[in-house]
């Protein structure tokens, strides 16, 4: 008779940011507990078999994309139409990361709303020693998180409410199109840390917008509110904005809507009649680096 499996192995990018994570029930350290994650309290979390840890506990809501919308996130993202953003933020990231923990730790890149992990691991490539970590609420895109890049880990949580993190445990933040909680941020980036934000400019897909009826418009004070919450607590050190022209087919301008906010909002029927066989949107986002303000 053959002997029966042993404890399912955590995934590598996992296990290299255990020191990072707390219990989300008692605050204490988690640890790997027969292809789980446990607390000495012994409030146990599950990971899944697509290798993302499932922090999200008790009747906490969940949201973000559902299975199309990952998908079409996924292909998306692939074909490189936002290749120049994740060039920007690695440019914002690169030259402020390479600090040590106290515990001599590699730097730890976290990304909060991370979505399919796309971010992290251009980030990741850049930075050959750093660790990663998304957190998103939708399980759907995090199975693609958690296979994005080999260093890069996954959990499921939300980011309004406090992070399972340690204090001062992460170098670099990433913020891409994404809610933010800037108290949490400020608690976990260690001192010097770098948090870097990207967001829509107004004229961002206008094309796109006009064309397609429903989609969700954007704030035109995006930016006052922006900086109401960060500049209490961060420092801002660069400020850029990138603006080019893309080409898309027909599939990619719908999986380009399916992958945003719009997509709740746009009848399906009316995206497959509204999109043309060829149209170039402007892609047109500002992206930030801050710092915690040391007295806060």
């Amino acid at each position: 008779m053959p002997a029966p499996p042993g404890p399912r192995a955590l995934p590598a990018a996992l296990t290299a940011v255990l020191d990072l994570l707390r219990c989300p029930r008692c605050g204490e350290q988690l640890a790997p507990a027969d292809g789980s994650l446990r607390c000495p309290a012994r409030h146990t979390f599950d990971v899944a078999r697509a290798g993302y840890a499932s922090l999200l506990t008790g009747n906490a809501a969940t949201s973000g994309d559902d299975d199309e919308m990952a998908r079409a996130r996924d292909r998306f993202l692939d074909s490189g139409a936002y290749a120049p953003i994740r060039d920007l933020i690695t440019e914002l990231v690169v030259g402020h990361a390479g600090a040590r923990s106290a515990e001599g730790a590699p730097p730890a890149v976290l990304d909060v709303g991370c979505g399919t992990g796309y971010y992290l691991a251009g980030v990741l490539e850049r930075l050959s020693s750093a660790r990663g970590l998304g957190l998103d609420t939708s399980t759907r895109a995090l199975r693609f998180a958690a296979r994005a890049h080999e260093r890069a880990a996954a959990a499921s949580w939300d980011v309004f409410a406090p992070f399972p993190l340690r204090d001062a445990g992460v170098e670099v933040l990433l913020d891409v199109f994404a809610p933010r909680n800037p108290t949490e941020f400020a608690r976990v980036l260690m001192p010097g840390g770098v948090l870097v934000v990207v967001r829509p400019a107004p004229d961002h897909l206008a094309e796109l917008r006009e064309v397609v009826p429903g989609m969700v418009s954007l704030d035109p004070h995006k930016e006052e509110r922006l900086h109401r919450v960060l500049d209490p607590l961060f420092s801002t050190e660069r400020t850029e904005e990138l603006r080019y022209p893309v080409d898309l087919s027909t599939a990619s301008a719908r999986d380009l809507v399916r992958m945003t906010p719009s997509a709740r909002h746009v009848d399906a029927e009316q995206l497959e009649a509204a999109v043309p066989s060829d149209l170039t949107v402007t892609v047109s986002v500002v992206a930030s680096s801050h710092r915690v303000l040391p007295e806060r």
